[in-house]
């Protein structure tokens, strides 16, 4: 049996991307799903999926992390319906623009600090205190390679994605003393709705992220979340960082034809 049998997972942004292939894997290895996301349609199709596939029930609903008291709710929904999620995966996130800071959009900055910084702390504020209590949880953060090494005009995404390496590690400390585990998942390039976010629709622009090299996929990434909640209890992975293997650095790419 599983190691994830019987758990249960609130994954956010989960409609898409990262967030997505961690919901079906992780309920293929038996962990019931809590899916928010902005976009209900996708999350209730995707529901359907797992329902039918695996015979869970999954808990969905419309929540944009930015919005405080919208996460608030939906926290004391769960807790009213006695379904704590046993791991929070904080995955909403986005990147937008690529402007010199000097140059830049500051809707595209607030969208970033808003969703990557702010949303991940609103969600963990509103669903730790009910791990420590219970005893039990794990907290897996979806951070970057750009929270190790910025890369020209990164300027605010990567500051996001510093900010959540920290948070991963100041977390970590402030639950000294409890089981609870803390940590941090770190990839390169994922070819997902990242870029098209980024790039505002512009598929071309997109795809051209990715040309030349084999990129990490959402399933990947969903692999090394799911080999990380699977560690015994008395191990805590703080932060595992993984990259394709044409990628050495967030610089070095092998784009040989």
């Amino acid at each position: 049996m599983s190691e994830l049998a019987g758990t249960r997972v609130l994954i956010t942004g989960a409609s898409s991307g990262i967030g997505e292939a961690c919901a079906r894997l992780l309920a293929a290895r038996g962990a019931e799903p809590v899916l928010w996301a902005r976009r209900l349609e996708r999350l209730d199709t995707l529901a359907d999926e797992i329902e039918n596939a695996h015979g869970l029930h999954v808990h969905v609903a419309r929540v944009d992390v930015r919005d405080r008291a919208a996460v608030e709710r939906a926290a004391a929904a769960l807790v009213d319906a006695d379904a704590v999620p046993h791991i929070l995966i904080n995955n909403a996130g986005l990147a937008a623009g690529l402007e010199l800071v000097h140059e830049g959009d500051p809707d595209d900055w607030d969208r970033m600090i808003d969703t990557n910084v702010k949303g991940l702390l609103w969600v963990t504020r509103a669903i730790l205190p009910h791990m420590i209590q219970r005893g039990r949880g794990h907290i897996v953060n979806i951070g970057s390679t750009a929270g190790h090494l910025t890369y020209p005009r990164g300027n605010v995404y990567a500051a996001t994605k510093f900010a959540v390496r920290a948070l991963t590690e100041g977390i970590n400390l402030d639950v000294a003393g409890t089981p609870i585990r803390v940590s941090s998942i770190d990839p390169g390039y994922v070819e997902s709705e990242f870029s098209l976010v980024r790039f505002e629709g512009d598929e071309e622009r997109a795809r051209k992220v990715y040309d030349g090299f084999r990129p990490l996929s959402p399933d990947d990434v969903a692999e090394a979340v799911a080999w990380v909640l699977a560690r015994p209890a008395h191990i805590n992975v703080l932060d595992l960082v993984m990259m394709p293997t044409a990628q050495r650095n967030v610089y070095v790419v092998d784009r040989s034809p």
